[in-house]
């Protein structure tokens, strides 16, 4: 059998691959006194420019700039894969945490009150001053937290205030004015 070699015809690659137009270029015409961003679109925002970093490849040679080593210094601890020191690690040195006295006590069942003085309830225009009232007026933070009235200042009107604690001298200015005092249990 004879062998015959076919010669595929040169086919132009005009004809293979269509012509992509470019992309025509938006012009932004400016009116007086408006500027505008007509031209602002996905289809002409890029990355800004360090957004990529190139890898740092480690351990490939002297002539790569990151061998012998793979950047880490020389031997011991912190050229170790998984290494760790604590807050407050001196190299070895006693810390300086360990050579201080400890002193003082901070108890667990401390008690931290919102605190409303006598010339804060003043403003208030209502007979019966409710936690709820005190949060709307903003003189406290939150209704769920505890709240104390001290005694600074003085209560002109006749009012019930509710609250979960009291000064001494608080509660006898409010009862002095007429009002009463209610304590709210937690």
């Amino acid at each position: 059998m004879e062998k015959k070699i076919i010669k595929a015809k040169k086919v132009l690659k005009e004809t293979i691959k269509e012509k992509k137009e470019p992309r025509p270029k938006v012009k932004i015409k400016k009116p007086e006194g408006e500027v505008k961003l007509a031209g602002f679109g996905l289809f002409n925002l890029a990355t800004p420019k360090g957004a990529h970093k190139k890898r740092k490849y480690l351990g490939r040679g002297s002539g790569s700039g990151h061998g012998k080593t793979s950047t880490r210094g020389s031997k011991g601890q912190t050229s170790r894969a998984g290494r760790h020191f604590y807050l407050g690690f001196e190299g070895g040195q006693s810390p300086l945490i360990r050579k201080m006295p400890k002193r003082g006590f901070t108890s667990n069942f401390k008690k931290i009150y919102q605190i409303v003085n006598l010339s804060d309830l003043n403003k208030i225009k209502e007979t019966t001053i409710s936690l709820a009232l005190l949060e709307e007026k903003g003189l406290i933070e939150n209704k769920e937290k505890l709240v104390k009235v001290l005694g600074d200042g003085e209560i002109k009107n006749a009012v019930t205030v509710q609250a979960h604690a009291f000064s001494r001298k608080a509660s006898e200015s409010i009862k002095a004015a007429g009002g009463k005092t209610e304590i709210v249990n937690v």
